[in-house]
């Protein structure tokens, strides 16, 4: 497996490559060893020549008629994305969307593993969510350094986001991934995913619009 450079690969592949593990992974359980890129494009109905282009930002190449090789695409595309080693990650705000994102249990096949939840609010601290203790906001520092935790997932209201991604910044966290609906301005270096659940809804909304 060749390696290859993280700011090669451009953004509209690495948002594929979930959807091509997920399809991989269907097929390593289903005893099949080799996959064409035709094959990758029909089942998710994307065009063979983006799909080459995709895996040859794997460095996986591909043989003549036999296609790729299953698993070295699985192990390619899961060590690119850091799914193949648990990243730790702390969720703040443990309110109705971050109970939910708790019980998501795709994050841990993924190699994301939310090992600590926070909140401010002095009466839900003690409860727990998902076999997980919440802890007083207070206590993420210290958490931060223990465990040493580099991600926050962020589900506070919009009013509160900004502070909290600060203070959590403060604490130790390298990168934020945003749940909140509010733009965050944190310093260099730090790294930030925005998730914004209305410019979802307003895309189905426009597509479901466009199609009657």
């Amino acid at each position: 497996m060749n390696s290859v450079e993280p700011n090669v690969i451009p953004f509209p592949t690495i948002r594929r490559f979930p959807a091509y593990l997920r399809l991989l992974k269907d097929l390593a359980g289903n005893g099949k060893e080799w996959i064409s890129a035709t094959t990758l494009a029909e089942d998710l109905k994307l065009k063979p020549i983006q799909v080459r282009k995709d895996m040859a930002c794997t460095g996986v190449e591909g043989k003549p008629k036999v296609g790729f090789q299953v698993s070295e695409l699985i192990l390619a595309i899961e060590h690119y994305l850091g799914w193949d080693d648990t990243t730790y990650a702390a969720l703040i705000g443990a309110g109705n969307l971050g109970s939910a994102l708790i019980g998501y249990k795709g994050f841990v096949d993924n190699g994301l593993r939310i090992i600590a939840i926070f909140d401010k609010d002095r009466r839900k601290v003690g409860r727990q969510v998902g076999g997980i203790v919440i802890s007083q906001l207070e206590d993420l520092a210290e958490t931060v350094k223990e465990l040493k935790i580099h991600i926050a997932i962020l589900t506070v209201p919009a009013e509160a986001a900004q502070s909290v991604a600060e203070y959590a910044v403060a604490s130790g966290i390298k990168g934020i991934w945003n749940f909140a609906p509010k733009s965050l301005n944190l310093p260099d270096g730090v790294v930030i995913q925005k998730t914004d659940l209305a410019t979802s809804f307003a895309e189905l909304s426009a597509k479901l619009k466009a199609s009657e």
